[in-house]
């Protein structure tokens, strides 16, 4: 359920600000169309810290509407134990298959209330919970003592790795429970992941090239690596553009400019530097994607 490769996908507004569910469902067909295991609704790919709730709600009963055969993983998390568990008791409600639940960020807790954090979630719901580790957003890391700890919880079924941090990744993959799954958190770190153990990548870049994505991964698994590293050295120059800026403003504006449904920003985020748009230009007439 949770091995190869899930879509972070973009929330598509319209120019009033307002959800494009039209557009959503858009994006979402061209995903299945291209070999998407799981789409990933409300990360931060999809700018879920300016979501409102009854809105976060909404994108996920509209992905989980559409999606025919991927599964769907809805990020439910906050920095607010009782506001997780709500969000993700209503996308379990919805029909979600699964549920991404980001580390608490900004109030930093110890790992013993990491621990009661994702206790709380798992006791709430009944469906699984990928932990989403991801420092650079979080301000704390998850270490793999402490997730481990996790691992043993009922429902954690796996986590979404962006540390950032190969060793850590491999410390996890190594003594987690069998069942329990690692997933890259980094495109840039997929084929390394997969390497000492994830079983595939929540991407961002697979918005706008999902078959490359997908056979990166798939050749990872059929132990062709010579094959995934040349996919992967296609990717890098992809990799970097999309973090030309903070992520999504470059994921954003590249589906934008392949005449896919994107629209705008939410701020605090805004459109890109004239000279960064111009780089993410270069590297996607690059792909042939404009």
């Amino acid at each position: 359920m949770f091995s190869g490769c899930a879509t972070a996908i973009i929330t598509p507004m319209k120019d009033d600000g307002a959800i494009d569910e039209e557009g959503l469902r858009q994006l979402v067909r061209f995903q299945e169309e291209k070999g998407i295991q799981a789409v990933v609704p409300c990360g931060s790919t999809g700018e879920s810290a300016t979501l409102g709730h009854e809105e976060h709600l909404e994108v996920i009963g509209i992905v989980v509407d559409e999606v025919k055969k991927a599964k769907v993983i809805a990020g439910t998390g906050s920095n607010a134990t009782a506001e997780a568990i709500h969000l993700s008791k209503s996308a379990q409600d919805l029909g979600a298959d699964a549920l991404l639940s980001v580390s608490p960020y900004y109030n930093r807790p110890t790992p013993a209330g990491v621990i009661k954090h994702f206790g709380a979630i798992s006791k709430a719901v009944d469906i699984p919970i990928i932990v989403y580790n991801i420092p650079s957003r979080t301000g704390s890391n998850i270490n793999a003592d402490t997730m481990l700890e996790l691992a043993r919880l009922p429902n954690i079924a796996g986590v979404k790795e962006a540390s950032g941090n190969i060793n850590q990744i491999a410390n996890i993959a190594a003594r987690a429970p069998k069942d329990f799954v690692v997933l890259s958190g980094d495109d840039a770190m997929t084929l390394p992941a997969m390497a000492v153990g994830a079983r595939g990548v929540v991407s961002v870049a697979s918005n706008i090239v999902p078959e490359l994505m997908v056979q990166m991964v798939e050749a990872m698994f059929n132990g062709k690596v010579e094959e995934a590293r040349r996919y992967n050295q296609r990717l890098l120059p992809l990799y970097s553009a999309l973090f030309l800026e903070t992520n999504p403003i470059p994921i954003k504006t590249a589906v934008r400019l392949m005449g896919l449904p994107a629209g705008p920003l939410r701020l605090p985020l805004c459109e890109m530097s004239p000279q960064n748009l111009e780089g993410l230009k270069r590297v996607l007439a690059d792909f042939k994607l404009i």
